[in-house]
């Protein structure tokens, strides 16, 4: 019974880790509780879209400066520039 309810735990607390993060609406510490993004990178993606408003796609995060085909590919699985973001800034804390 332990056992289940360790199980049932970590799979409603890991759905935050696989959640989209909208890049058109996240603030930078939400951007930064992706894992492949740093506070710096989470900081030129918000400093682009507000100078450049919003993102029309993810391959667009090229143009930010950080990143290249090799970040935008291992991170876009992570992001979406549709709907809200969903993951918590607390989710990097607890890696």
């Amino acid at each position: 019974m332990k056992r289940t309810l360790t199980l049932l735990a970590f799979l409603a607390c890991s759905q935050f880790a696989f959640a989209a993060v909208n890049i058109n609406t996240a603030t930078a510490a939400e951007l930064d509780a992706v894992k492949t993004i740093s506070p710096a990178k989470a900081k030129a993606i918000v400093d682009y879209r507000t100078e450049h408003g919003p993102f029309k796609s993810i391959d667009e995060l090229k143009k930010v400066k950080g990143f290249g085909d090799k970040s935008v590919a291992r991170v876009a699985a992570e992001l979406t520039v549709d709907g809200t973001s969903t993951v918590a800034a607390s989710v990097k804390a607890a890696r």
